[in-house]
């Protein structure tokens, strides 16, 4: 049986996607999370998630960090992006940093009906119509690099850098993770090898590079901002 997590902090719309995907797969098990956190702990919890839908702008995944962290702890598990964003160059970074695909919010039930299905054949996905656009995006290459590095560290070793990137000390961190301050130590300086950086806020600035704006947020601002 399919296992798939939505994770999205806007509950309408899980409902929304939830009644979409019962229409499209209805035997596959439908897990919900309204945060990061939710997600992970139910990827922490159950080891037998085939996919996950992720919100690009959930309030504590930051844009692309929230992938790059999913994709680190659970590389087995699809992590396929939600998002009303469809900025080609956005598309292109998330696919850059392990998206196994890009499906906008405003999708039609049979959009998200072929997105699952390529995803679910191990296939790429991005809308057929912003193909061309996303194809004629060159590729950052410091965003390869980028996604190569930190690719190559552990899921613990990715916490670690998690929780340095929030600011966190070495101490709370150990307390956090219920492990040995010189253990953290260990990892801090096997991270810094990794990614090539010398020093916690070079570690800290790499990891942020994958923030991200919610263009929703900035038009509410705005909004706010007129008399």
């Amino acid at each position: 049986m399919t296992q798939i997590l939505i994770a999205d902090d806007h509950p309408l719309f899980r409902l929304a996607l939830t009644q979409a995907l019962r229409a499209i797969a209805p035997d596959a098990a439908l897990i919900e999370a309204d945060s990061l956190s939710a997600a992970r702990t139910q990827l922490d919890a159950r080891h037998d998630i085939d996919l996950v839908l992720l919100d690009l702008h959930l309030p504590d995944s930051h844009g692309l960090m929230g992938l790059a962290e999913l994709r680190a702890e659970h590389p087995a598990v699809a992590v396929v992006m939600i998002s009303a964003n469809e900025d080609p160059a956005v598309i292109r970074r998330a696919l850059a940093f392990g998206a196994a695909g890009y499906i906008p919010k405003g999708a039609s039930l049979d959009e998200l009906a072929g997105a699952l299905r390529a995803v679910l054949n191990c296939e790429e996905y991005v809308p057929p119509q912003l193909r061309n656009a996303i194809g004629a995006t060159t590729t950052n290459s410091e965003d390869q690099k980028i996604a190569a590095r930190l690719a190559s560290l552990t899921p613990q070793q990715f916490r670690v850098l998690s929780l340095v990137a929030d600011g966190q000390l070495n101490k709370q961190i150990a307390d956090k993770l219920g492990i040995q301050e010189r253990t953290i130590k260990a990892h801090l300086s096997l991270i810094f090898q990794k990614l090539g950086v010398r020093n916690r806020t070079q570690a800290s600035v790499m990891l942020r590079s994958l923030e991200l704006g919610d263009p929703a947020k900035l038009v509410e601002l705005a909004g706010d901002g007129e008399d």
